[in-house]
Formats: structure tokens, C-alpha cells, sequence
């Protein structure tokens, strides 16, 4: 599938090496302002080759609006991003035509779709995400609108974590560090990765504050398991956790639970989401990404004749996705609220009554 969500909802489209990526977003409603200054700007967050901790990968990312605005508004009918690729090098993946890369999808594609676009790893490739942060902007501009706010940083990498998040420090920082006494300490173990030809993983933390009561679709279509959902569709996510996440397994209930006053949560084990329904606390995630698959170590593997072959990678690629993989789930975190606040609106007879009666 290559859609996502119900009432707001967008399909990617486009490979690394094709000619471009792009989405189609549906569900926008009509008469939002779209600022096409803050979709580039989102998308200059993710874009590659910006400094010495992505890959060298020059693209300019650049997004042009083919339908669903018009003088500046959105008109309620679909709107189409397209970004078309500017430096590819499929020259580089040559001598792996055959052959998969260890770790990496090229595998797993190939035995179900029979055919392989072996140029940088076709449409399984984390270029795709550009296009999820393009819609993510869309969903952004909406909740701008509503003063729900989405952010997001890395916290750990590396098995270096912190507990420690200021989201100020993000906006400075080149690996989007959410702790100053971290980040250095942080750059040092990508670029040591990366000096030896090898990668390292991450974490991010999103942080949806100001999202009202009331949003999940219990039981098949819940917050939190959308979020999960939303999560590990992105490339290189390995698990995600909300709130206290796994440590809640080793709490007694007197611990894990937040207790309530009039002013609100005592605390926030929950993540801000209870049965699967917003609580109106902060919702956090945190999302675990894999070190990237794409090294410059040689590997053992083999090729599509399943003959055993040397890896010997060339290219360009992230030493760590988990920082730019950052900006992609919060992308993603955004449009899942988005989703959730239109499908919310009918819940209540009175909602209903609000726009009919």
C-alpha cells in the first residue's frame, strides 16, 4: 500500500533514482492558507548533504504545488507535491545489480515483486520519506491553524541516551540534538561510524503538545496503534514506544498510573494517550531506528541466482538515519492528529448539529 490514513490522507508516489517523488494529499478541507515558504522549509530539515553527518547526497528538494490551491488557499480537492530529483549517481550501484545488500531491503523486494530497481533501492528507499514530509507540511499548516504543535529531536544514538529534552536546542543544532551536553559526545560516535565505514543507530522523540481530548478511534483504528503504525512505516524503524513504553512491563499500577487533579495529570506515564484516545496531556513517542543497512564494509551475502558474492558498497549515504529520520516522524505524527481531528468531528451529535443545524 502506498496510501495512508482515512479522512486526511495522502499516496506517495516516485524512486531515489526516478525522475521524482511526490504525494497526493485528499481530504484537506477547503480554505486553508497554504504557505508554500513553510512546506520548503520542512523539507530543507530533511534534505540531504547538508553537513558532514548525512549523506553527501546534493539535493535542492524542491517543491512545486500542481493542484488543490489556488490563490494561496486550498480549494478541498486533492493537492499534488512533486520534487524532482537533481543528483542521482545509479552509476554507483552498478556493480550490485545482483548482488543484496546485507540489512537492506533489496532482498525482500526482489522475492516478492520478482523484479529489482536496483539504482539506490528503487522505491524502497529512505528518498521516499521526502515526500512524507511535504504532506506532513500540509497537515502542519492545518494544526497551526487549531495551536497543536509537533516536535521532535534525537535523544539517543548510538546507545547514548538522555533523558534531558529541550526542543529550543533542536533549532541549533546540526544532528537535531534535544540535549547540548549530549551532542557532542553524539557527533562523535556518527563520525566515528562513519570514519570506519560503518553506520550507528538512533533515537527520536515526537512531542504532539496541545491535542485536544477525545482523538482515536477505538477499538480497530486507536491512536496509539495508529501512531505505531505510522512509525514503523518508516524506513529503518525498528520499534517505537508511547509514554513509558516498555519500562511500563517492570512498573507496579500504583507507579504507572497518572493520577488526577483539577488542574490536570500528576504525571505522564500514559504519553498522553489512554484506550487509545488522546487525554489532552503531551503525547510522546519515542522511535528506535536501525543503523543504516548502506556500508562501506565488505559483507558476506548473495545474489538473485542465490550464489554467495562479497558486498563491496559504493554511494552516498546517511552514516545515521535516525537524525533525518527525526523530521520524517514528525512528519508523520502530524498527520496522523490531522486525521484523527476530522474523523473526531463526527463523534457527537452536537458536532454534527454545529454544521447542519
Amino acid at each position: 500500500m502506498n496510501s495512508f490514513g482515512k479522512k486526511f490522507s495522502f499516496t506517495t508516489f516516485g524512486e531515489s533514482h526516478g525522475k521524482a517523488i511526490g504525494c497526493v494529499i485528499d481530504g484537506v478541507p477547503a480554505g486553508l492558507t497554504i504557505d508554500e515558504g513553510f512546506i520548503q522549509a520542512q523539507l530543507d530539515r530533511r534534505k540531504p548533504g547538508q553537513n558532514k553527518f548525512a549523506t553527501s547526497r546534493n539535493e535542492g528538494d524542491k517543491v512545486e504545488i500542481l493542484s488543490g490551491v489556488f490563490e494561496g488557499q486550498s480549494t478541498g480537492t486533492p493537492i499534488a507535491l512533486v520534487i524532482f530529483n537533481e543528483n542521482q549517481k545509479s552509476k554507483d550501484y552498478t556493480n550490485i545489480k545482483d548482488i543484496f545488500r546485507p540489512g537492506h531491503a533489496d532482498f525482500t523486494y526482489f522475492h516478492k515483486y520478482g523484479l529489482r530497481d536496483y539504482r539506490g533501492g528503487g522505491r524502497s528507499s529512505a528518498r521516499e520519506t521526502a515526500a512524507r514530509v511535504a504532506a506532513g507540511a500540509i497537515a502542519k499548516i492545518m494544526l497551526n491553524e487549531l495551536g497543536i504543535e509537533v516536535q521532535s529531536g534525537v535523544c539517543g544514538i548510538g546507545g547514548i541516551n538522555t533523558t534531558q529534552y529541550d526542543f529550543d536546542a533542536v533549532k541549533e543544532s546540526q544532528i537535531y540534538a534535544l540535549d547540548k551536553n549530549k551532542e557532542e559526545e553524539w557527533k562523535e560516535t556518527i563520525l566515528a561510524a562513519k570514519n570506519s565505514h560503518d553506520s550507528v543507530g538512533g533515537v527520536a522523540l515526537v512531542r504532539v503538545k496541545n491535542a485536544p481530548i477525545g482523538l482515536g478511534e477505538p477499538l480497530y483504528y486507536k491512536l496509539d496503534a495508529i501512531f505505531a503504525e505510522a512509525m514503523m512505516g518508516i524506513n529503518g524503524v525498528k520499534a517505537v514506544e508511547i509514554g513509558e513504553g516498555m519500562n511500563a512491563s517492570s512498573l507496579q499500577g500504583s507507579t504507572n498510573n497518572d493520577s488526577i487533579t483539577k488542574e490536570g495529570f500528576v504525571s505522564n506515564h500514559s504519553g498522553g494517550i489512554l484506550g487509545g484516545i488522546s487525554n489532552g496531556d503531551d503525547i510522546d513517542i519515542k522511535v528506535y531506528f536501525k543503523p543504516t543497512p548502506s556500508i562501506f564494509i565488505n559483507q558476506q551475502t548473495v545474489d538473485i541466482n542465490n550464489e554467495e558474492h562479497n558486498c563491496a558498497l559504493k554511494g552516498r549515504h546517511d552514516p545515521c538515519i535516525a537524525v533525518r529520520g527525526s523530521v520524517v516522524a514528525e512528519s508523520m505524527a502530524a498527520l496522523v492528529i490531522a486525521d484523527m481531528l476530522l474523523l473526531n468531528m463526527s463523534a457527537k451529535m452536537a458536532n454534527v448539529k454545529k454544521v447542519f443545524c
